[in-house]
């Protein structure tokens, strides 16, 4: 998509229609207590809107619609080709919007445009595009059986499903659930963040142009305590899938565990270690990759590369490139599309990332948080056990750490409670292999930095992942239960002579 000008995002944003009420059974709704929040543009501070601070009495009502629809079969038990034909049309909706959404996007999470433009607005309509194509494509099984039985295998949706968002890729993060959830046959209840809920309800609207039934796709806005444990709580939602931070995502599994036993899907923090040995090649290609990994949207990203790990032997060469990229990652205003580092999305995370300032080693690069909403791209660094090498900071910050070794830099790469992401340069193709092996993160990228694609899992080791994966057809697992039908063909007479 062609970008625009500063002065023309500014029009269009200017010009937005925002949705402010929760989206239940087909149609906006206040609050049924009648709070609101605010929305606020991170960027300059402005107030958006007063959204709908939703309570447990609409997530009950929310929840009692969507168990409607999907008792009575509406959407669960449609013809999947009917299924798939719905998110396609929804699809060209997003597509024909995509321009309103991505301006959406950035005033409301801080983002800049250029993100927004090239990135999460095309992914999020491909993501949901992929997971429609697979619908009819995903076969049931017949086991293996005597001749006097038919053993099948189904997969039948799951039914109620709660889907608790982040805020550091609201539209991309919504796709990433509602395109399996929906392309099984299940109603879901979302609950964006507080923080980005203007463009979930946008899309809800656009699902119902596309022919979503109502009640299949819920939006309650609203806080952690008043909307996600209630949510985590119900007894009548059959599944719940999180993303976000480890604390919270862990709160998940005892709300479970006090209530119905619901299956839980949690993917968390990470604290992402990029591994460069003595035998990388092109060092100006590799820097290239660090500080994309580690600044792209302000390093508010879960598989961000927080941690660079590298080779004594290398590291000046190797730094002296990362910090000539990273002086190209220009920080203002997220409707101008020569920005790459926009604001942070909001004053308190601002504070806290800010905090990881105070006190530091001398930054290489960066080091100055701006106008109380931007942090510039920050390199350090540290020793192996500093708060900024351990803690997940989710913002532009990487800590250096050196090595010795490819022993010791597996090793320290892996010393953490998180096992996301990892990326590891090398030339040699075993000890690439090996270390691939060797490292605890769910994806691992071999010379490049990288989340794979919509083809492949995403989730992590340790305390980044729990219960299943995002993305690739494996993300439908956790929408769906497996069934088995016994059928018993044997002759009631051979039966009986045996």
């Amino acid at each position: 998509m062609t970008l625009l000008t500063q002065e023309e995002y500014t029009a269009l944003a200017n010009g937005l229609d925002l949705a402010t009420n929760a989206y239940i059974d087909g149609g906006y709704r206040p609050a049924i207590s009648g709070k609101t929040f605010e929305s606020v543009n991170p960027a300059t501070g402005e107030k958006l809107a007063d959204v709908a601070a939703c309570g447990a009495e609409d997530v009950d009502f929310a929840v009692t619609k969507a168990r409607e629809a999907f008792d009575d079969g509406r959407w669960s038990r449609l013809h999947p080709s009917d299924r798939k034909d719905v998110l396609i049309r929804f699809c060209k909706l997003l597509t024909r919007n995509a321009r309103e959404l991505a301006v959406l996007e950035s005033i409301d999470s801080g983002k800049t445009i250029f993100d927004c433009e090239q990135v999460d607005i095309p992914e999020t309509i491909n993501c949901i595009k992929w997971h429609a194509e697979a619908i009819d494509k995903i076969y049931d099984q017949v086991a293996p059986a005597s001749d006097d039985h038919i053993a099948m295998i189904l997969r039948e949706p799951i039914g109620v499903v709660g889907l608790v968002l982040p805020w550091n890729f609201p539209l991309l993060m919504l796709a990433w659930k509602i395109g399996p959830a929906l392309a099984s046959g299940c109603s879901v209840v979302v609950k964006p963040a507080m923080e980005t809920s203007l463009t979930a309800l946008r899309v809800a609207e656009l699902a119902s142009e596309a022919g979503l039934p109502r009640g299949v796709l819920n939006i309650v806005t609203g806080g952690g305590a008043d909307v996600g444990e209630p949510i985590g709580r119900h007894m009548d939602i059959d599944m719940v899938s999180f993303t976000g931070s480890t604390v919270t995502g862990k709160r998940f599994l005892t709300y479970s565990a006090e209530s119905n036993a619901k299956e839980v899907v949690l993917e968390m923090g990470g604290k992402n270690p990029c591994v460069v040995m003595e035998d990388a090649e092109n060092l100006d290609r590799v820097a290239q990759h660090i500080v994309d990994g580690a600044f792209w949207n302000m390093g508010e990203n879960c598989s961000a590369i927080s941690r660079l790990i590298v080779h004594a032997s290398v590291k000046d060469a190797l730094l002296e490139r990362v910090v000539e990229h990273s002086k190209h990652w220009s920080l203002g205003n997220p409707l101008d599309p020569e920005i790459r580092v926009g604001a942070l999305v909001s004053k308190a995370h601002f504070d806290k990332v800010c905090g990881y300032l105070d006190g530091a080693p001398k930054a290489m690069i960066g080091g100055k948080a701006v106008d109380g909403a931007f942090v510039e791209p920050t390199i350090f660094e540290v020793k192996p056990d500093d708060k900024r090498a351990t803690d997940e900071i989710f913002g532009p910050v990487l800590s250096v750490i050196t090595v010795n070794s490819f022993e010791e830099a597996i090793k320290l790469a892996n010393d953490t409670e998180y096992g996301l992401c990892a990326s590891l340069f090398t030339a040699n193709t075993k000890r690439a292999i090996r270390g691939a092996r060797m490292l605890r993160a769910g994806t691992v990228t071999v010379n490049s930095f990288g989340e794979g694609d919509i083809a492949t899992p995403f989730g992590g080791y340790k305390q980044s992942g729990f219960g299943g994966r995002d993305n690739s057809v494996h993300a439908h697992d956790q929408y769906t239960q497996l069934k088995t039908i016994w059928i018993d063909l044997a002759d009631d007479e051979d039966e009986a002579v045996d």
